[in-house]
Parts: structure tokens; sequence; C-alpha cells
């Protein structure tokens, strides 16, 4: 029987790794750590300090920052003060940031380590209390509000260790890629507690439950992905949690830490695949492969190389990972746990173990025996499970149509073969129809493209076309060998329309000039694609594009 109050674990941790390192920091080639003492003194502190602010209680507090030390401590002493935090993706612009505060009642804001403050501040109303991180080098000076050491040393710091009620709010999620009205997944601390169930049945993470983990932060903190399985794991079994730098000192940054659970988005692992094949590229490595002590001196030297020697576990989430390409990491002896989760559910549903060989192709079986699964007449996933939030914010109408009858709706397709493991086809929304009157469920088709070494990213477009059209961003190594890569493509294409039904066949793929990323708004800040973005890019081009002779274009 779950009791009345959250069993937060950072009191623990604060009391028997007192001198051990928590937080680690890089500023270059150096490191500086708080000790989970120091960080617990810290958050003591801000906690009075929040509680100076004549907030109500359980006021909703607000985070704006890329992912360092000062995060974690701000968000520890929202829930020891007794507030909900709020937090944000820090890429947000001022109208979507002032619709956010608005519409999620924050009262207060902490702003930290930000690229785009001069602007973001627009959407910030005058009048409420700021408390600003250090400032990071190459990132916006925050010119409002009080300054962190300033703010913190004003106070003593608060001496009662307090416990939330298990059915308090614990936080409010706005989803990435929010558009039009905001969803904001309220999770109370019930559904936080019970996805330690997860690791005490399977330990998909290779936790070690008397503190000796260590965990790298660079994904979106305020993502459930990142949440859950990084800040509250490390919470909730001990160890120390170091942060990334920059985008250009994330692979030292890795190599660095090396460490024992690594948590990735599918591009990630694209990004480590088109890496390796630029140093070595697939005919050498294949050989070489082949050759058994040459074999485990390569395999070695590239898990070292990518920063994952002591990891005992890694894992993929938050979007689709292509089959082929988690056989590919398998040749050199990377094993990617596959799984599917969403924020809605606290990123806990089902991941498939990548020792065996059953389940190709799926996300795997329910993560623990409190996962019930079912697949509705249409073919939409649906699940049900202790870790389910409790609504969307102030959106009875959406809460109601996701959440019936204890199960979540989750907008995903897929089917539960006889074995259990589940298998997701799509999207709902992302099915578009053709001129000719046909659906196309997208996903499907980009599948049979995932062994493409050539592809960085692909998106299945077409709606109002007379066939769909496939776009692409190339690697540097294709971009590099534009007439093999044309050559090579071209006959993709041809083998791939030749399995599928002439309504499906693709009329041309566009090999595009840049990246896709959250900075262009084409993906998401976790790198999911906007198929409704790339659409409203490109779309003034599909007509054009379908009158060419030659099927792959480079634009």
């Amino acid at each position: 029987m779950l009791n009345e109050y959250f069993d937060f674990p950072f009191y623990k941790w604060e009391k028997e790794l007192s001198n051990n390192p928590f937080l680690r920091q890089p500023f270059g080639d150096n490191w500086e750590t708080y000790t989970w003492s120091e960080a617990g003194m810290m958050a003591r502190k801000l906690a009075t300090g929040l509680k100076s602010l004549g907030l109500k209680e359980k006021s909703h507090i607000g985070l704006v920052s890329k992912n360092c030390r000062e995060w974690i401590i701000a968000d520890l002493a929202i829930t020891i003060a007794g507030y909900i935090s709020v937090p944000f993706f820090p890429t947000l612009k001022s109208n979507e940031i002032k619709n956010l505060l608005n519409f999620g009642d924050v009262e207060a804001l902490f702003v930290g380590k930000l690229e785009n403050w001069e602007e973001m501040k627009k959407g910030v109303p005058k009048e409420m209390p700021i408390i600003s991180f250090p400032h990071y080098q190459n990132h916006s000076k925050i010119d409002k509000g009080e300054k962190w050491f300033e703010f913190i040393n004003k106070f003593e710091p608060q001496s009662e260790d307090f416990y939330p009620k298990n059915d308090d709010i614990w936080t409010i999620i706005f989803t990435s890629g929010t558009t039009g009205d905001p969803k904001g997944a309220v999770i109370k601390y019930k559904s936080l507690y019970n996805t330690k169930n997860v690791h005490e049945d399977y330990n998909p993470l290779g936790i070690d439950e008397g503190g000796n983990n260590r965990f790298i932060s660079y994904l979106p903190l305020n993502h459930i992905f990142e949440r859950v399985c990084i800040e509250w794991t490390c919470l909730r079994y001990g160890g120390n949690l170091s942060f990334v730098e920059s985008l250009d000192s994330y692979a030292e940054n890795l190599k660095s830490v090396s460490p024992t659970a690594f948590q990735g988005v599918p591009r990630i692992y694209s990004k480590f695949q088109e890496k390796i094949l630029l140093k070595m590229p697939q005919e050498k490595l294949t050989k070489l492969l082949k050759i058994p002590v040459i074999s485990w001196i390569i395999k070695r030297k590239l898990k070292a190389a990518l920063g994952l020697s002591k990891a005992k576990v890694i894992i993929s989430g938050a979007a689709a990972l292509p089959v082929e390409l988690i056989d590919w990491f398998k040749t050199i002896g990377i094993y990617i746990t596959n799984g599917y989760g969403m924020t809605e559910n606290c990123c806990v549903c089902t991941n498939l173990n990548p020792y065996q060989n059953n389940g190709i192709g799926s996300v795997g079986k329910i993560s623990s025996p409190d996962v019930s699964l079912k697949i509705t007449d249409e073919g939409e996933i649906c699940m049900k499970g202790p870790f389910l939030m409790d609504c969307y914010y102030k959106n009875v109408e959406m809460t109601t149509s996701t959440l019936q009858d204890g199960w979540l709706h989750t907008g995903d397709k897929g089917y539960i073969d006889d074995q259990g493991y589940l298998y997701v086809t799509g999207r709902v929304k992302d099915i578009f129809k053709t001129t000719k009157g046909k659906y196309i469920e997208p996903a499907a088709i980009e599948s049979k493209f995932g062994n493409v070494d050539e592809f960085s990213q692909l998106c299945l477009v077409g709606l109002n076309c007379v066939q769909p059209i496939l776009l692409a961003v190339p690697t540097e190594l294709a971009k590099n060998n534009v007439e093999s890569t044309t050559q090579k493509i071209s006959k993709i294409l041809n083998d791939v329309n030749h399995e599928l039904d002439n309504y499906k066949k693709i009329s041309k793929i566009i090999l595009v000039k840049d990246d896709w990323t959250p900075e262009n708004e084409m993906t998401t800040p976790t790198l999911k694609i906007k198929r409704a973005k790339i659409d409203e890019k490109f779309s003034i081009f599909y007509k054009d594009w379908e009158k060419r002779d030659n099927d792959v274009i480079w634009e």
C-alpha cells in the first residue's frame, strides 16, 4: 500500500554520501564538483529564500535553463520548500514563454544557462520574481532579478526534511513541440514514486543501489526522459551527475565521464555512426571485424572513443530507433536497449533486451508487471499503469480524450504479437492522403530506409501529391561523394518501391542542404522530427519536384 507521504530519497544520500561527489560541472578541462552535502546546503538555503518571496502554498515555480548543476539544486529547492516545478525548454521564444508562464500560473522563475535571454525576457512579466544562475561563458547575461549566490547567502538553510504527500503535484511538464493551446502534463509524486518498480522488476539502467553510479546529463532536463531516467534515478539510487559544457565539448565531456548508464535519442546514435564511418568506411570496417583479434581491439577502441566503455546499459528513447541502427551497433559491440514511453506515463511502458533475438523490430515487452497494454479497433496503442499523469493542466477536454477508464490513449498506432512484443507503426496524426485518395502511414515506409548510411535524417511527405516524396538530410560522407551516393540511393529507391503497393511507391528522394534542428524548428528539442514543420517549409516545392525527371534530387 502506498504511504501518504513521498519517500524523498535525497535526504538519505545527503547524509550517507555527504562528502561524495554529486554534481560535476565542466569548465574547459577543469571540473568543479559539489558534494551531496554542499548541494543539499544550497538547496536548503534556496528553499528558505523561496519562502521569503511571500508565495502562496504549492505555488508554481518556473525553471528555464540548459542543463547545469544549478538546475538540479533549484529543482531540489522547489521540492523541499513544498512548491511545484514547471520547467521549460531553454529555446523558447518570448511569445512562447509569455504564453506558458501565464497559462501555467507561474509565480516565480529561475533563469539560467541560456543563449537567447535578450529575446526571451520580452515575454517575462516585469513584476515576476526572478532568481538567476551564475553566468556561463558564451551565454546570455541575465540582467533581471536576484543573483544566485547573493540570494542564497542571505538565508539560513531550511532545517526540516520536508516530505510532500504522494497525492501532491510534483511537476507540470509542457511537452516538446507544443503549438497552439499549451499541453502541460500534471504529474503527482505517486506516479514518480511508482517508477521505482521498474528498477526493482528489471533494472533497465543497470543501477547500483549502493550509490556507485555515474550519469551524464545533456538532453533537456525539463523533458520527462532526462528528468526521470537521469535526474531522479541519481537522486533515488545515489552516484554523481555530470554535465556537458557545450555542443563542441560534448564528445570530450562524455569520454571524461564514462558514465555507467548512457541515454540517447536516435539522432545521437546516428551521429555516433556517422562519426565512426567518416574515420573508417563501412567496407574497411566490415573486413576488419571478420578478423577475431582485430575485431576485439576495434570494438574496444570504438567504445572507449565514444565514452561508453564503462556503460553497463545504453538506452534509446524519445523517438523510434531504426532496427538497422541497433543491428549496426551490435556489430561493433554496443548493445542498445530500445524503450518506449512518453511524458504522460513518466517514460515507463516497454523496453527491448538487446541481448536476445526475439522481438526484433519491436519496442519490447512491458517494463513492469504493473503495465497493461491493449490495441483499439482503430489500431491505437493504449497503456495502463501506476505512473500515469493526473491530467493535462486546465484542459478538461484533452484530458478526457486521452485518459479513458484508466487507459492512456497514446496517439501511436501499433500492434502486439503473440509473444507480447509491442510494435509501433506510426502516429495516428501523421497519416496523410495523396491526390489518389489513398492514406499513407509514413513511419512504415520510412523504416525501409533505416539501413541507408547516407541518410542522417529523413521524413516521408506528400500531402496532396500524386505519390509520396522522401526528404532526407545526407551525411557528410554522402555530400563528399555526390555521384556514387546518387547511384546508390537510386538503386535503393528502386528496390524499396518494388516491395510497395503502387499507391505507396515513392516518386522522388530529395536530398536537402541543411540539418533539421531545434534552432530551425524542424525538430523538437529532443530531436524528433516535426512533420508539420517539414511540410510547411517544403510543400511549395512538391509539385515542381514531381515534374522532374530524376528520381534523386539534390537541393
